[in-house]
């Protein structure tokens, strides 16, 4: 069954793709914290809030936002969506050049993140889950 990107529906589903394979991924060695503004959503009042932590080792994502982050992102669905799920460093930085993603706190940690993420056979498996769960 697939769900809306960034719909609770699809929040609960991609957790618990995670989760299924949280003893198998590499943690997350960079520690950022950061709430996420996203327009334009097709659902809803039109605009999610949600953050992504990796405090813990591995990521964390969920809706509402967190007090003491390191960063706000505010982008459009689409953006936000091909950034996710594409999970392509180039058109992150795409994005940011071109102001489709506006940031608010620490840059530097953000894109520290980017390059601390696994990129391994699990990595790549719970992302291709996550995009087949994504409509």
């Amino acid at each position: 069954m697939t769900h809306p990107f960034l719909s609770a529906e699809w929040m609960v589903a991609a957790r618990e793709i995670r989760e299924r394979y949280r003893d198998h991924a590499p943690k997350v060695s960079v520690v950022v914290r950061f709430n996420q503004v996203v327009t334009g959503v097709p659902f809803g009042d039109g605009t999610i809030h949600s953050h992504m932590d990796t405090s813990s080792g591995v990521v964390v994502m969920d809706l509402g936002h967190l007090e003491g982050v390191d960063a706000t992102l505010t982008t459009d669905y689409e953006t936000a969506r091909r950034i996710f799920l594409d999970q392509d460093p180039q058109k992150a930085m795409e994005a940011f050049l071109t102001g489709k993603v506006k940031v608010e706190g620490d840059m530097l940690k953000l894109m520290s993140m980017q390059v601390a993420m696994p990129n391994n056979d699990v990595a790549q498996t719970v992302a291709a889950e996550i995009r087949a769960i994504t409509a």
